[in-house]
């Protein structure tokens, strides 16, 4: 009898054992087998693609493997249309093959935008409300009026345009304004120091223009004369010198240090003088 119940356990651990063998066995060869599905640990570094154009990223989507979708395009002033702006995943980022990678990329057409209507409003609402268009202010063209900065028309392009007409974002809109009853006079500002940019925007706050802008040699680039400096103006902010509002001021720009450093002639002058006169 006990040789029976002897044999009876054995064949059970032995049918036991087979049975978690088998288990095990099948767990190790579903785990290899997901592994090679899935290339557990094979993925790639995502190039950097923007400024590339469709025809020229296509080619290295393919040969990576990848997949890719344009889900939106925006303009950029001064990108390359058609190429790409932002791109997910972004660059060197690792991920598995087959992945899609999405790309935004710049408009072929620049976008466009409804000129708003400005008349009637004063000068500083008509610039906020152009620059949430996406518009420029340029040259304030004065009028006799009855108002002071009060807009009485706008210009596009040197002919009146009517509000709602579609142009591109970025252009330039110029402002008739009253000038009260043509003999208002504004202080000159001081432009010494400043970006082209800057001196602009102090120039319409004084209801003032920039007229002729100067570079000399050290500008040669676009994004050089966007950082040079103004180191000279005409007419000059004299104390009691004052401008009718309208009337523009010519600037000289460098990106020479030297011309922007301050004029120390006149106060080495001034010291001199003072000392002849002690002694």
């Amino acid at each position: 009898m006990s040789f029976f119940k002897s044999l009876f356990n054995k064949q059970i651990l032995k049918h036991s054992s087979l049975a978690i063998g088998a288990i095990i066995l099948f767990v190790i060869i579903v785990f290899i087998s997901l592994s090679i599905y899935t290339r557990h640990g094979d993925s790639y570094e995502v190039p950097d693609f923007k400024g590339l154009t469709e025809a020229q990223f296509k080619e290295i989507i393919e040969d990576k493997d990848f997949r890719y979708l344009i889900t939106d395009s925006i303009h950029v002033d001064g990108a390359t249309p058609g190429a790409v702006v932002e791109q997910l995943p972004e660059p060197k980022e690792r991920v598995k093959k087959n992945r899609t990678i999405h790309f935004t990329i710049n408009a072929v057409s620049a976008e466009k935008v409804q000129v708003p209507n400005l008349v009637d409003y004063s000068l500083r609402n008509a610039k906020v409300i152009l620059e949430s268009y996406g518009l420029e202010l340029g040259e304030l063209v004065y009028a006799p009026s009855e108002y002071t900065n009060l807009v009485l028309g706008q210009l596009f392009e040197g002919k009146p345009v009517e509000p709602g007409t579609q142009i591109l974002k970025g252009s330039i809109i110029n402002l008739v304004v009253g000038n009260g009853l043509g003999s208002t006079r504004t202080n000159i500002p001081d432009l010494f120091g400043l970006r082209i940019d800057e001196a602009k925007n102090l120039c319409q706050t004084s209801s003032l223009n920039i007229g002729a802008v100067i570079y000399d040699e050290t500008i040669i680039s676009k994004s050089d004369s966007l950082i040079a400096i103004i180191w000279k103006q005409n007419p000059e902010p004299k104390p009691g010198t004052r401008l009718r509002l309208g009337s523009s001021i010519d600037v000289w720009l460098s990106l020479d240090s030297t011309k922007t450093l301050p004029d120390t002639t006149q106060t080495v002058e001034v010291i001199t003088e003072q000392i002849d006169e002690t002694f």
